[in-house]
């Protein structure tokens, strides 16, 4: 019986033709490119395996972007957030900005002002030094200040113009050391003299005898003596009055009416003297006075006139202050 299948050749002989097949396909394809097509249709036949494969990543990429998506919403829902925040402090600013207006308003309509000429100037910087208690403001020489003019606000007397310059100022403040001030009891007229401290909040009496009629709580005013201050501006109002039998005088502290660590806008002020003087000299500069004037006496006088028995000899406190560079 013959066989279905006829005897082939030896395994042997097969593998040999196969290697030698598969080395001079891949040479002929090396050299001659001769199966680029067949790769061609090969490659579009497997693409859908391909693709198949690939599925699972852009899944995955998609997924990855609708997550990416959320986070951004978030970073955009914080930004809104913030400006939101930046419109809302832009609103309290337009409410400082009000009670900065209103304040202004109060400056410019204080009953303490009267018919002097007067100007608004602004606080620019603050003397660094501890034991100096001065203020930069943004008026000078070009705007008419000169050197000892009153300074004032809407709560009282500030101080006195210490240096001139071309476009800015310095301001000697009530409370420094070296700057004093004549003052009256609005209660029964007695003068004193003020000086300064170096607090904030605190100015103290000079030379006033234990038995002078001044309470806690008595009102302190310019009283116009010397020529640097107008008559009527309040000061101070006294806070503390002791004494020592082994003094001679009395320990009498005051607190100023003006907040000095909140000086923002001040007012220039020239008095009517002053203006009239300026009247009659249009044509020549405003010559600068001094520092600091002569203080009357540093005794408690009564308004009635009555002057003491013995001589006393006038004080004049050293209020002179170097000019700023």
């Amino acid at each position: 019986m013959k066989p279905i299948f006829g005897r082939g050749p030896s395994l042997q002989l097969r593998l040999f033709l196969a290697i030698l097949l598969s080395a001079s396909l891949m040479l002929a394809d090396s050299r001659l490119d001769a199966f680029a097509n067949v790769r061609y249709f090969l490659n579009s036949a497997i693409a859908p395996l391909q693709y198949a494969a690939n599925l699972p990543r852009e899944l995955l990429d998609g997924l990855n972007g609708q997550m990416s998506s959320h986070q951004q919403l978030l970073v955009e829902n914080k930004a809104l957030k913030r400006d939101l925040l930046v419109m809302k402090s832009n609103v309290l600013l337009l409410d400082q900005l009000q009670q900065e207006n209103q304040r202004l308003r109060n400056l410019l309509g204080s009953p303490f002002v009267r018919g002097e000429r007067k100007m608004i100037a602004e606080v620019m910087a603050v003397d660094s030094d501890p034991y100096s208690h001065q203020v930069m403001i943004d008026k000078g020489r070009v705007d008419g200040v000169y050197e000892g003019q009153p300074v004032i606000n809407d709560k009282g007397i500030v101080g006195q113009i210490s240096y001139v310059g071309a476009h800015n100022s310095r301001v000697l403040l009530l409370i420094d050391p070296t700057n004093a001030i004549p003052v009256q009891v609005v209660r029964n007229d007695i003068r004193v003299i003020a000086t300064g401290t170096g607090k904030s909040n605190e100015i103290q009496l000079e030379h006033v005898p234990s038995s002078t009629d001044i309470r806690v709580g008595d009102l302190l005013v310019s009283s116009g003596l010397g020529g640097r201050y107008p008559e009527g501006y309040p000061v101070a109002r006294v806070t503390e009055f002791s004494f020592d039998n082994k003094r001679p005088f009395a320990q009498i502290i005051a607190k100023p009416t003006v907040q000095f660590d909140r000086l923002r806008y001040l007012l220039l002020v020239w008095p009517t003297d002053r203006m009239k003087a300026a009247e009659t000299s249009a044509t020549k500069s405003i010559a600068p006075s001094s520092a600091v004037s002569t203080i009357s006496p540093a005794v408690a006088v009564p308004a009635n006139g009555v002057k003491p028995t013995a001589p006393v000899e006038n004080k004049k406190p050293n209020n002179e202050v170097n000019n700023a560079n």
